[in-house]
């Protein structure tokens, strides 16, 4: 891996570069409704709610946020409240970096050009970008390819974007499910998987398994 030059370095965003707090969020917006015993699972509910509404044609993201609370609450049989489910998309523009991103991107950034893919509403993502502090050649977002992650349209609309092929990119992500799977499938060879304990390691998906974003110069032999 650390002989491939790729054109571009390409980036799932939320998650991987931005700490994104639904998890965190929906344990303090639900702690007077839901169990403490069952937290744990109504987390990965939602999250597994979030993922089957973006699987459908595009719509925008906080319909897919809210669309993914209602589910949820019906699932535990809580009242679903939509001025409290918007405190989750509202959320979203103040998130900001991990601790361990601005350095090492700083550094592959002055070697190859950085490109956002991501699951997002432009309303949203530029300022978590501008939080990132590290310049990027471009921002793609759901809302310009008309199509989520994990659907194939949405990298190919990247490809299509950079005037480039799966060959020519090395793909980033700290989820196999929205990312490094799908980019198998339309043959990124080269990927990275930040293993932030959000899904577990699969190897067989064919990746380089790093700790944070830290370990992303060595991959690219800088």
């Amino acid at each position: 891996m650390s002989l491939f030059k790729p054109k571009f370095v390409t980036f799932d965003c939320y998650g991987t570069l931005v700490n994104f707090a639904m998890g965190p969020t929906a344990r303090r917006l639900f702690a007077d409704l839901v169990p403490a015993a069952g937290m744990d699972q109504f987390v990965a509910d939602f999250a597994g709610y979030r993922l089957d509404e973006v699987l459908g044609e595009w719509k925008p993201y906080r319909n897919v946020v809210l669309n993914a609370v209602e589910r949820t609450c019906r699932r535990w049989n809580i009242a679903f409240d939509v001025a409290l489910a918007n405190q989750f998309y509202d959320a979203v523009p103040s998130w900001g970096p991990w601790p361990d991103v601005r350095e090492p991107l700083a550094r592959v950034a002055k070697e190859f050009p950085l490109v956002i893919l991501s699951n997002a509403m432009n309303s949203q993502i530029h300022s978590n970008v501008a939080n990132i502090g590290v310049p990027f050649h471009r921002v793609l977002t759901a809302e310009d390819a008309r199509a989520y992650k994990p659907r194939m349209r949405a990298f190919e609309y990247m490809f299509d974007s950079l005037g480039c092929g799966p060959e020519d990119i090395l793909h980033v992500s700290s989820s196999l499910r929205y990312d490094l799977m799908p980019a198998r499938d339309l043959g990124v060879k080269n990927k990275v998987f930040v293993a932030r304990g959000h899904e577990p390691s699969t190897p067989e998906y064919g990746y380089t398994e790093i700790r944070d974003i830290g370990g992303l110069p060595g991959v690219l032999g800088l």
